[in-house]
């Protein structure tokens, strides 16, 4: 294979992004519960257990259908805005890069072997928050920066493959031409079924335990190698550049 481009998700791959977010997603879910008179409560960690991978306005639509519940457009959008909102209040503050990922990075961009971009379900002013906070801004041009909940006509989050696809388009490349890192189920699943190879990362999940639940996972969802660590990249990409893999 002839690689030339790199897609990284951001939330928990580049950035340590989903704890600091989903605490404020939890407090919102949480309103909209009560004002609907459902007891049911969510903390932020027990909304990454569920719906890790999704952008917010995902998430709002699994919970509408799961408690029976309906929300007007208006309502959601006001959700939406004010959900972002708060977590780059909170990223703005706390933000860290994953461990290692920035040395990646930096060895990366020197070398000019790949181009970089970010594919993310996260809206486009929180993946800009993100990145600018950790220093990663410099890596990554303007136009090379996509969002499932911003940059799409119609937008959606991942597993729907459209924010691959459109980010294929717009860079002229073909998926086979790149390699996609992702964390998630849903993130993975997005880029592969746009036809995009996969380097399936679970140095962000908290435990051993996890990491390895996580790895046989992404696996079975068709990521082609697991990375445990940043230090490992150039071996899987490595590993991905020797493979025949078949064009959709």
């Amino acid at each position: 294979m002839q690689i030339t481009h790199i897609l990284f998700d951001c939330d928990n791959t580049l950035v340590l992004s989903e704890e600091l977010a989903f605490e404020a997603c939890a407090d919102i879910a949480n309103e909209i519960l009560e004002k609907h008179g459902i007891e049911k409560r969510y903390t932020g960690e027990q909304l990454i257990g569920e719906f890790v991978g999704q952008n917010f306005r995902g998430m709002m639509v699994s919970i509408q259908s799961k408690f029976n519940i309906s929300l007007t457009p208006e309502e959601l959008e006001s959700y939406v805005k004010e959900e972002e909102n708060r977590v780059i209040a909170k990223l703005e503050a706390k933000a860290q890069p994953c461990v290692g990922v920035t040395e990646v990075l930096v060895k990366m961009f020197a070398e000019k072997k790949y181009g970089m971009a970010v594919v993310s379900s996260s809206a486009l002013r929180r993946v800009k928050a993100s990145i600018k906070k950790v220093d990663q801004s410099q890596f990554f041009p303007e136009d090379h920066i996509f969002s499932a909940a911003t940059s799409l006509e119609k937008p959606t989050t991942k597993p729907d493959p459209a924010i691959y696809l459109h980010s294929l388009k717009v860079i002229g490349k073909s998926a086979t031409e790149c390699v996609a890192v992702e964390d998630s189920k849903s993130g993975c699943l997005s880029a592969v079924r746009a036809g995009i190879p996969v380097v399936a990362y679970v140095g962000s999940y908290p435990t051993t335990e996890k990491q390895e639940e996580m790895a046989k996972l992404l696996l079975e969802q068709g990521a082609k190698v697991v990375m445990r660590n940043w230090s490992e990249w150039d071996k899987c990409i490595a590993e991905i550049e020797k493979m025949d893999i078949p064009s959709l």
